[in-house]
């Protein structure tokens, strides 16, 4: 059965190419959550005008791939010690969050955070916050890495080394890695 979470940690497009990458990841849906204009546009999130953050709802197989390891991936792929900001990207839009869809997922939150709060000299500045309206974002954003992103010098800088992470760290959860070493 699949389980659902929502994770924002800057540009969805590359929290998305982490997670297509993970063992136990059925989908990822990139979006906006955590804002208060009812159907917003990207060209609004951008501008910070609506309050919501770029994030991604992650599909996973609980017995494939458990939250904790989800959430583990997720510190270790982006900076969750830079407030309202992932590297070049600023704004609310691009902060560090996590939209828990019930209080067992609240709990694992906590001590995820807790977890990377250990293995990090800077504060963890990840918010937990309320659950709120999930809008889809537009079809060109889904899937960026594989159709577009590999042409956009942004990505070109800040997805691989990502997905670099990924594969050293949890190397048994990487599709990429186990199809290599397969």
């Amino acid at each position: 059965m699949t389980e659902y979470v929502t994770l924002a940690g800057g540009c969805f497009w590359c929290t998305e190419a982490v997670f297509k990458d993970v063992i136990g990841v059925d989908t990822v849906e990139s979006g906006y959550i955590g804002g208060d204009v009812p159907d917003p546009t990207y060209r609004a999130v951008c501008d910070g005008t609506t309050g919501h953050a770029e994030a991604i709802r992650v599909g996973y197989d609980p017995d494939q791939v458990t939250l904790a390891d989800v959430f583990d991936i997720f510190f270790a792929t982006h900076d969750a010690t830079q407030l309202n900001r992932q590297g070049n990207d600023v704004g609310t839009q691009y902060r560090s969050a996590i939209f828990p869809a019930d209080e067992g997922q609240e709990r694992e939150a906590r001590a995820a955070i807790e977890r990377a709060q250990g293995e990090s000299a800077k504060p963890i500045v990840t918010t937990i916050e309320p659950m709120s309206e999930w809008y889809e974002a537009e079809g060109y954003h889904q899937d960026y890495w594989e159709t577009s992103g590999r042409a956009n010098p942004y990505c070109l800088a800040v997805i691989p080394p990502k997905l670099q992470k990924l594969r050293k760290s949890f190397a048994m959860r990487s599709k990429s890695k186990a199809a290599v070493s397969a």
